[in-house]
């Protein structure tokens, strides 16, 4: 079992079980993309500057996606919340740098991406295990894979799948991922509740 989590980094997997939405959607909608290898060699070969706790991850962010609409931001002062978005946005600014993966990331799914790394990953696991860890760098590069619309080349569905969740941190602490799952439960009603409503104003503007 991991280390119990602190109040900062439980806000922030709170947070993700509310912004990152079904896994089931995630896998249903993914699509083969670069190889696992590409990704998990890039997290190595992030600059200093990326690292750099001097550095605003508000403005790096805005330099790698334009106006960010990151979650995380919300937590850039948390240091393992930050390193993570750091190398999240490594791995898509390195296709400018670096030169693009086998297959281009989807720009419509980055800010996903970064999230699912610093909200969801970076509580469970600290980001400086991915660089030094071999089975937690490719938890890192599939986690970051699947929330950025792909399968690693080579892999099905239910390949992707199986192997992600046989290195998922999250899972192997049993009451975290209860409590996850409890949040996750909680923001999927509330969501759905506000679509009904939604559905039900709209209904009731285009009659009157």
């Amino acid at each position: 079992m991991a280390d119990p989590i602190d109040d900062t980094l439980s806000r922030a997997l709170t947070m993700w079980a509310e912004r990152g939405g079904e896994a089931d959607v995630a896998w249903a909608d993914a699509v083969p993309g670069p190889g696992l290898d590409e990704v998990a060699a890039r997290l190595t070969t992030a600059p200093r500057a990326f690292l750099d706790d001097g550095v605003s991850i508000e403005a790096l962010a805005g330099d790698v996606l334009g106006p960010p609409a990151l979650g995380c931001l919300a937590f850039a002062t948390e240091p393992r919340v930050r390193t993570a978005a750091a190398l999240a946005l490594w791995l898509i600014a390195s296709e400018a740098v670096v030169g693009a993966y086998s297959t281009p990331l989807r720009p419509d799914r980055s800010a996903l991406a970064v999230d699912a790394l610093a909200l969801r990953l970076a509580p469970v696991v600290d980001p400086l295990d991915w660089l030094s860890d071999d089975d937690r760098r490719e938890e890192a590069a599939r986690t970051f894979l699947l929330w950025a619309g792909f399968l690693p080349a080579g892999e099905d569905t239910v390949t992707a799948r199986a192997l992600l969740a046989a290195r998922d941190s999250l899972q192997r602490d049993r009451a975290l991922a209860e409590a996850f799952e409890e949040h996750r439960h909680r923001a999927e009603v509330a969501r759905r509740l506000a679509d009904a409503r939604a559905k039900e104003a709209a209904a009731r503007y285009s009659s009157e």
